[in-house]
């Protein structure tokens, strides 16, 4: 009986730790958000810039970003360079995406919409609402990787950044080669 009991707790725990799509997206708004984006940082905002970026991260699936944004290029490099371009696209997010996106969000009212779950998959809708600006909906599409919901696309408007990202290494890679991709990346 206490056997079954220890294992029946544990498992509603591990169940009851599973953190929901919406939840996650909000983890990643917040820890965003908590970026400081001043020119000059002292070593303590530098850390905690750190951990707050590396939170982030671990609620993204680079993996899969990386790869739809390569598309049919993905199978083209080895798996030493698939590694050094997620590792590329996790600097990138470190040194651009997630301090722009935590100044879009810094000042905005958010509203959450009515999340969607299909299996595996599943969109979390969010009107932000500008001053100046109006509402503005962000759709985050997210999908279940061994039990822990990642965001692996943003709608911005209906406009996809990882549909825009793609668009982009294509027009580079086309007119020149994917070492030139990563040597633009590198230069951001």
């Amino acid at each position: 009986f206490i056997v079954l009991f220890l294992f029946l707790f544990g498992l509603s725990q591990a169940v009851a730790d599973i953190t929901s799509p919406h939840q996650t997206v909000e983890k990643l708004i917040n820890s965003i958000r908590s970026l400081k984006t001043k020119s000059s940082l002292s070593p303590k905002e530098l850390k905690t810039n750190q951990n707050l970026s590396y939170r982030a991260l671990a609620l993204l699936d680079l993996q899969e970003v990386s790869r739809k944004s390569l598309g049919k290029y993905w199978n083209e490099i080895t798996l030493k360079e698939q590694k050094g371009f997620v590792d590329l696209l996790s600097r990138m997010f470190v040194k651009e995406a997630l301090p722009n996106s935590g100044k879009f969000f810094s000042t905005l009212k958010l509203v959450f919409g009515k999340t969607k779950i299909n299996k595996l998959e599943a969109i979390v809708p969010l009107t932000v609402i500008h001053k100046e600006e109006g509402e503005i909906a962000i759709d985050f599409h997210l999908h279940k990787n061994q039990n822990q919901w990642q965001v692996v696309d943003v709608d911005l408007d209906e406009i996809s950044m990882r549909n825009n990202l793609r668009t982009q290494v294509y027009r580079i890679i086309a007119k020149n080669n994917y070492k030139e991709l990563v040597r633009r990346i590198e230069e951001k």
